[in-house]
């Protein structure tokens, strides 16, 4: 695939750039020095002929690997435990990894999530072949139910544009869907514009623990939401212009769902809020208490992060529906910085005790599971 310095896919407009050309760049952390390639597709995988396990496949669009397309790499693993080595390229397709494809593992080739895109432009009003609209799921590019899913170097995206579907409502457009327990995705980005990135459960009964490290995540409406426990940790949020919107607010970073037995819902920590849009003209969170759950209780602490000027200092959260105000919900925030983060009217900014944030961890919301990275 020829080289995009700002992550840009290839005939689509400006929603895999962020804002301007460099965004994307200073978001994403460096490819760990031991992943630098050597020559070839795979990096350094080697060759297909190179095995990593018996369990291994490698996609490369040009034919120089098992299978030509995602999609058909993963319908090739059936069962547990399969390695899916992605060679840079532009992946047009939406995937399913399926409750049976546990302990699955993607692996962007170059170390460079950049390089490996894995992209579609359904919305949730996007009319299905079969009659009818996707809706907000359905609109997913991936999506991952399986339990132990884990991912590295790779971007999700959904590049649907409003545009698109002029006058149709249903502008949700979702880049990645998860709703497996224990899945772990490691310096990937996650690029859309409304519900981004859908962190979610199988059910209201099952609690789904999700982990994003040094990731990247840009959006503007609600783009990170769901009823999943989910530790974001050396994130980078980035809110983007909406064009189409003269005045604030332009939109909500999280919109959590959490089951009201669950404990822990989303934690932001040592994670960063950028904008592209004017200073004040986003929302850093409402609440999500859907129709299929009157009784959720959204849950979201975001601590020790640096929140730019994007952020609405004043007013930083939102109701979603006036019968579910965001007061009566488990919002929080600790030890935060940057011009979004300032107190200026402390009841709009409930803050952890000291006590409370000593409990408030990634090891607490994870309990006894330590997500490993796939790669060293």
């Amino acid at each position: 695939m020829p080289s995009h310095p700002t992550g840009a896919v290839p005939g689509r407009r400006s929603l895999l750039l962020g804002a301007a050309g460099t965004a994307l760049a200073l978001a994403l952390p460096a490819a760990p020095a031991s992943a630098a390639p050597r020559e070839g597709p795979f990096g350094r995988f080697g060759s297909p002929a190179e095995r990593l396990t018996a369990r291994t496949l490698y996609v490369h669009p040009g034919g120089l690997g098992d299978h030509t397309t995602v999609r058909a790499a993963v319908t090739a693993a059936d069962g547990p435990g399969w390695t899916l080595v992605l060679a840079p390229g532009t992946y047009r397709e939406t995937v399913v990894v399926g409750p049976s494809r546990t302990g699955m593992t993607w692996i962007g080739a170059s170390g460079d999530p950049r390089d490996v895109v894995v992209v579609y432009a359904n919305s949730a009003g996007t009319p299905r072949p079969e009659g009818g609209t996707y809706g907000t799921s359905g609109s997913a590019t991936t999506t991952v139910q399986a339990e132990g899913y884990a991912a590295q170097g790779v971007t999700f995206a959904n590049d649907f544009l409003r545009t698109d579907l002029p006058g149709n409502p249903g502008t949700q457009a979702v880049a990645l869907k998860v709703t497996g327990d224990r899945s772990a995705f490691f310096h990937c980005r996650f690029l859309g514009h409304q519900d981004t990135l859908y962190a979610d459960s199988a059910a209201l009964s099952a609690f789904a623990r999700q982990y994003f490290a040094h990731c990247y995540v840009e959006g503007d409406v609600d783009f990170v939401f769901g009823r999943a426990t989910a530790v974001f940790e050396h994130c980078h949020f980035r809110t983007l212009l909406r064009p189409d919107l003269a005045s604030a607010p332009h939109g909500f970073v999280f919109a959590p769902s959490t089951a009201r037995a669950n404990p822990y819902g989303f934690l932001a920590a040592r994670c960063r809020v950028t904008s592209s849009a004017p200073d004040g003209f986003y929302k850093l969170a409402r609440p999500w208490v859907p129709s299929s759950d009157l009784t959720a209780w959204p849950s979201l602490v975001v601590r020790d992060s640096v929140l730019g000027a994007g952020v609405d200092a004043v007013l930083p959260y939102a109701n979603m529906r006036e019968a579910f105000p965001w007061q009566a919900q488990r919002f929080a925030e600790h030890r935060n910085s940057g011009r979004g983060a300032r107190i200026t009217v402390p009841e709009n900014r409930p803050q952890l005790t000291a006590a409370d944030a000593a409990s408030v961890t990634p090891a607490a919301y994870l309990g006894d599971w330590v997500p490993r990275r796939p790669c060293p």
